[in-house]
């Protein structure tokens, strides 16, 4: 007999339904899958034959092939072996099951458990636009995730018995429901801004990167604060709407990071990867693509910490993500794009030691070596830092003081007004910050007093900047234009951001 059942599998954020044949004829007894299976997939043979013997079921003796269809997509993962099992006994008539509108996805231990799979809440996402409504079978684990996208009735079972149970009458099952809005339960975060002694410069940083989506270099010597600020953006980004927490779940549940009791990633990612990270790892890859920290970071911050002791190839890596707000990774057998619109905040010493320009000690490093290790950094990476900031080391007084700054919720709110602005004035334009803005969006919205233009253009000349440089200097001098609530660019705005590009001329050309 032959028995059709649908699953699906997860490719980028995105999901493809992959239908399985499975015919059970005459013939000498064996058990084969097609259709362009991986060894996983291959491998899931023994599991779906150890399942149904260990929960008591029959294995046929007979001639078994699955055929998992459309041929031309290569299968990868465990994600079949509870579609698989359940065609088989639906062939040989060990259980009841009309197909039609239900995707079954699930591992199968050999005891015949539903393990939990990655990549639930894409499928989910991706069956809830459909026209028509669906039924998707998971894990009890998977349940609450796949939830999540509403608009597709979710049962989650323990094993194949519960399933078999479900299918035939005799275990009622309501499907789950979870209401997203429920999950968010925004809490202050640790890392307040008021906890940062100090710092005046930095922290007006910080605020104009919220604010504008700017990116973000600290050069100072150890012990300054670079990392202690760095930790503070996230807390004064604005939260995370229902949309970009979903797409960003979506993200993270690719990469097996979801678990069943925390299924909405309701707080913005903040990803610190060791400087010993591989550029496949930072930006995605492998042999079946999966997503990288830039990915991960997805609205979000990625902190590079110690910047000049990545490897260069890992940098330059970054260069396109920078740019374009998402990351194509191309294999022979398919093609997968991830969305990759994060906060890049980076920091360094001025040169191995540390204490290059430092008033209080003096730099041992021979200018041999400043050179080497400033080489990593090249000119057209720190042209795509938007503000560069020298974090010089605290005083005893700044140390010692009992005064306290604004905390990250006061900053917060300023932040959240300004993206209003900026949502409203690109809402046409198919960009949200200014930060995203293209050379056409400029000519259009960074209007320029004639003063400001007039200093503008000496700047560019006199530190010899680039392109990219001028643009980068126009978009934040747009951003603190928007903090002071002024539609156009005045001479004190385009001041400030000046003094964000000195740093690649001070420290990082010796």
């Amino acid at each position: 007999m032959l028995a059709k059942i649908l699953s699906a599998t997860a490719i980028g954020i995105d999901a493809t339904i992959v239908e399985a044949e499975i015919d059970v004829g005459p013939g000498m007894p064996s058990f084969n899958i097609v259709g362009l299976p991986d060894t996983a997939v291959q491998e899931a043979r023994e599991r779906v034959r150890s399942a149904l013997k260990n929960t008591g079921f029959i294995f046929p003796a007979r001639r078994v092939t699955v055929n998992l269809a459309p041929a031309s997509l290569r299968k990868t993962g465990s994600d079949f072996d509870l579609a698989i099992a359940l065609g088989i006994l639906t062939a040989t008539d060990q259980t009841r099951f009309n197909s039609d509108r239900t995707i079954v996805v699930g591992e199968l231990s050999l005891s015949g458990e539903i393990r939990p799979v990655h990549g639930i809440l894409p499928i989910a996402h991706a069956l809830s636009k459909e026209a028509s409504s669906y039924r998707l079978f998971v894990a009890n684990a998977n349940a609450r995730e796949g939830a999540i996208a509403g608009k597709v009735e979710v049962y989650g079972f323990r094993d194949i018995n519960q399933l078999a149970d479900f299918l035939n009458g005799n275990q009622a099952k309501n499907p789950v429901t979870i209401d997203p809005q429920s999950l968010f339960h925004h809490t202050n975060r640790d890392d307040d801004l008021s906890e940062v002694k100090g710092q005046r410069h930095g922290k007006r940083a910080l605020e104009i990167s919220a604010a504008g989506g700017h990116h973000l270099l600290f050069v100072g010597p150890p012990g300054s604060g670079k990392t202690m600020l760095s930790r503070r953006l996230p807390g004064l980004l604005p939260l995370l709407s229902l949309e970009e927490a979903i797409e960003v779940t979506k993200i993270h549940s690719v990469a097996g990071l979801i678990s069943g009791d925390r299924p909405l990633v309701i707080s913005r990612p903040f990803r610190s990867p060791h400087h010993t990270i591989s550029d496949v790892a930072l930006i995605g890859g492998g042999q079946w693509p999966r997503p990288g920290e830039i990915s991960l970071s997805h609205h979000g911050v990625l902190f590079l910490d110690e910047v000049l002791e990545f490897k260069r190839n890992v940098l330059e890596a970054l260069r396109e993500p920078l740019e374009e707000g998402k990351i194509t990774i191309s294999r022979a057998s398919m093609t997968t794009t991830y969305p990759a619109k994060f906060t890049l905040v980076a920091s360094c010493n001025p040169c191995p030691c540390g204490f290059l320009g430092d008033t209080k000690k003096t730099c041992t490093c021979s200018t041999s070596q400043i050179i080497r290790y400033r080489s990593r950094l090249s000119g057209p990476f720190l042209d795509r830092m938007d503000l560069q900031v020298e974090i010089p080391r605290l005083d005893f007084s700044d140390l010692s003081s009992n005064a306290t700054g604004e905390n990250s919720e006061v900053v917060r709110k300023r932040v959240e007004q300004v993206r209003l602005i900026q949502r409203e004035r690109y809402q046409k334009e198919g960009i949200h910050l200014n930060g995203e803005m293209k050379v056409r969006h400029m000519k259009k919205f960074c209007v320029c007093s004639r003063e400001a233009h007039d200093l503008l253009e000496k700047s560019i000349e006199s530190l010899a900047l680039s392109a990219r440089a001028y643009h980068r200097i126009l978009k934040v001098a747009r951003t603190i234009a928007d903090l002071d609530r002024s539609e156009k660019i005045d001479i004190e705005h385009v001041a400030e951001a000046i003094q964000y590009r000195t740093l690649d001329r001070k420290y990082l050309e010796f």
